[in-house]
């Protein structure tokens, strides 16, 4: 994390957005690209732990979320495990 912050504090980079893989959407780096008020972009492993119901139910798998039309097009917004209670994001 430390690299990280050298790279973007001492090269001064302008940018809005990070696009990474799956590899890298590790909770820390998401919220630390997110505290930096920036967007990030990445595919979510399948057997990711999430929850869609506020705490009304466990967590689920997300290969096992079910989608509507509307969500389908715009999204669901969705509680990522061990993220802070307040930080959901969009798949």
């Amino acid at each position: 994390m430390d690299r990280l912050q050298n790279l973007v504090y001492s090269k001064e980079l302008p940018f809005r957005t990070v696009l990474m893989d799956s590899w890298y959407a590790k909770n820390k780096l998401m919220l630390y690209i997110d505290g930096l008020g920036k967007y990030y972009y990445c595919p979510l492993k399948r057997n990711r732990l999430v929850d869609e119901t506020g705490n009304q139910k466990d967590y689920q798998r997300i290969e096992s979320l079910v989608w509507d039309e509307k969500e389908l097009k715009s999204g669901k917004l969705v509680k990522i495990n061990k993220f802070t209670c307040s930080k959901k994001v969009k798949l």
